[in-house]
C-alpha cells in the first residue's frame, strides 16, 4: 500500500485498470471478494481520507473526496463504487468523463433523486435521526446503521479500536442525499454504466431505478447479502461480464 496525495492506495494485478471506491465501513476489506479478479484487471483500491489507515477527519465530504480520488482515473479507468462510495463515483465520473471507461455503482444512497417516494423519505428520516448531533457511542451507531441499511454484520463488544475508528469516520460523513448527481453531463458523455441493487430494501431499489433511467444505464439486481453487494453471490460475475463487454 502506498500513500498518494494524503491517502493510502493499494494496487494489485494486471490488465485494464479498475478504481474501486468503498462505502461507509471497512476501507481495507470492503473489496476483499474482488481480489480474486487481479488476474484479469489491475485493481486500484484507495482508502478514502478519514478512514484507517489514513488519519481521522472531523468531517468527510463526498464532493471533496471525489476531487481527491479523481487523479486515480488518469489514463482512463473503469470506476466502481459501492454505497457512499457509489455517490462519490458518480461525482468523479461527472467531473472527469473523458477518463472513465465505464461506471458501476451499487446502491448509491443518493436519496435526493427520489425523495417523493415514501420508502425513500422514511429511510432518510431514520438516517437523519441516527446522524443527529449527540449520538456519540460508535457501537450503538453501528448497530442502528446496519439495521437500517440492511447489512449482515457481527458486531463485537467492545468494538476493536480499528473498527471504532471506521465507525467514527462514517459518523463524520456529510449526508449523501445532499449530493447533486450530474445526470445531464453523464448522459451526454455516454459512459457505459451499470446500476446494481441488492433487492432487499425498496428505497435502494427505487433510487437505483431512477438513476438507471436518467442515465440510460444497464440495471442489475444481485441478491443474497443485502446492502453488502460486493460480497454477494454472483457479483463478481456480473461485474466482470459488464467490464469486459465495454
Amino acid at each position: 500500500m502506498r500513500r498518494v496525495a494524503g491517502f493510502h492506495v493499494e494496487t494489485i494485478g494486471s490488465g485494464p485498470r479498475v478504481v474501486f471506491v468503498h462505502g461507509s465501513g471497512n476501507a481495507t476489506g470492503a473489496w476483499a471478494s474482488q481480489r480474486e479478479l487481479h488476474d484479469r484487471f489491475t485493481l486500484v483500491l484507495p482508502a478514502r481520507t478519514g478512514y484507517p489507515p489514513n488519519p481521522p477527519l472531523e468531517t468527510i465530504d463526498f464532493e471533496r473526496q471525489a476531487q481527491e480520488l479523481t487523479p486515480l482515473l488518469a489514463g482512463r479507468a473503469h470506476l466502481v463504487g459501492h454505497s457512499y462510495g457509489a455517490v462519490i463515483a458518480l461525482l468523479m465520473a461527472g467531473g472527469s468523463v473523458e477518463q472513465v471507461r465505464s461506471l458501476v455503482v451499487s446502491e448509491p444512497p443518493a436519496f435526493g433523486v427520489a425523495t417523493e417516494d415514501p420508502s425513500v423519505a422514511d429511510l432518510v428520516g431514520d438516517l437523519r435521526r441516527l446522524f443527529e448531533p449527540g449520538m456519540s457511542d460508535p457501537a450503538e451507531h453501528l448497530r442502528r446503521f446496519v439495521a437500517l441499511v440492511g447489512v449482515e454484520l457481527d458486531i463485537p463488544e467492545p468494538l476493536p479500536p480499528e473498527m471504532e475508528r471506521m465507525v467514527r469516520a462514517a459518523m463524520a460523513e456529510r449526508p449523501p442525499w445532499e449530493a447533486q448527481i450530474p445526470f445531464a453531463t453523464l448522459r451526454e458523455a455516454g459512459i457505459p454504466t451499470l446500476v446494481v441493487s441488492g433487492g432487499h430494501l425498496r428505497a435502494f431499489d427505487v433510487v437505483a431505478d431512477v438513476i438507471a433511467d436518467r442515465l440510460g444505464a444497464r440495471r442489475a439486481v444481485v441478491a443474497g447479502r443485502g446492502h453488502g453487494i460486493p460480497s454477494a453471490p454472483g457479483y463478481n460475475e456480473t461485474l466482470t461480464a459488464f467490464l469486459e463487454s465495454v
